[in-house]
């Protein structure tokens, strides 16, 4: 952990501006991406959160954002997918970077044999990245991590590798999660606030490090966020936390009675 870190965030507060990630941020983590459970409580409590903050919240995941859509509904909620490759602003509109579609197809051709020798392993293509988990054959994590290096190196392409939670991603370059805040702060209503990003996993650092150089409130859930500034405990604090904001905005919240929870943890988009 950073020595920044310095305990339990400040209560929350319906004039700042709160980028969320998904998967084990708002909801608890699965074997794998389909297999995670969104229950009736979260759609309420953001709806609740983007009443009491005029709409300055985004969901900024992993995840492609037809599969955030999908799974949590919201058009009205601004969001990103595949870590700030696309993104959809509070206006409705609709922004996504390029990707080398040839590497792509090259490492997702190289990979093929692999999944075969090896059925624990899966393979998830967002559209724009491509995503190997290894959550349920976990002695393969090194493995996993060495062949992604590999194939990137081999294919060059301005591609990238990003570890998460028993997951590798190969992604174009230079796009992160911290881009997709930057740019949403450029816009209305999140420009001109204090700034608030919620993450769980080593993909979220560069967006904890985009809030911490503006001034605002980096939060780990869990203890193992390096930039965080601060920390809350799991899912349920973390919802806890921001029905505060929509209390505080006077904007009644769902009882929260806790989140449900899979058979095993993790996924990590």
């Amino acid at each position: 952990m950073a020595s920044e870190i310095i305990g339990p965030p400040p209560a929350a507060q319906p004039d700042w501006a709160y980028f969320l990630d998904f998967d084990g941020t708002l909801i608890e983590l699965a074997p794998t991406p389909g297999a995670v459970r969104v229950d009736h409580t979260l759609p309420e409590l953001l709806t609740a959160l983007h009443r009491a903050t005029d709409g300055a919240v985004a969901l900024v995941s992993g995840r492609a954002l037809t599969d955030l859509e999908r799974r949590v509904g919201l058009p009205q909620i601004a969001k990103a997918g595949q870590h700030g490759l696309e993104r959809g602003d509070a206006e409705g509109r609709l922004w996504v970077h390029a990707a080398p579609t040839r590497a792509k197809q090259a490492i997702q051709d190289a990979l093929d044999p692999v999944l075969r020798q090896h059925t624990g392993l899966l393979l998830e293509d967002k559209g724009l990245s491509l995503a190997l988990h290894y959550r349920r054959a976990p002695d393969l994590a090194q493995y996993v991590k060495d062949l992604m290096r590999q194939l990137v190196e081999r294919v060059g392409s301005g591609l990238v590798v990003q570890e998460g939670k028993c997951i590798v991603e190969v992604k174009p370059a230079a796009i992160t999660k911290a881009t997709a805040v930057a740019a949403y702060l450029n816009e209305p209503p999140f420009a001109g606030r204090r700034p608030v990003f919620v993450g769980d996993d080593s993909t979220d650092e560069h967006g904890f490090m985009a809030v911490n150089e503006r001034g605002g409130v980096s939060i780990g859930v869990g203890p193992d966020c390096v930039n965080a500034h601060y920390v809350l405990a799991d899912v349920t604090a973390v919802r806890e936390w921001l029905a505060g904001a929509a209390k505080a905005g006077g904007h009644p919240v769902p009882r929260l009675t806790g989140t449900p929870q899979p058979d095993v943890a993790g996924n990590g988009p």
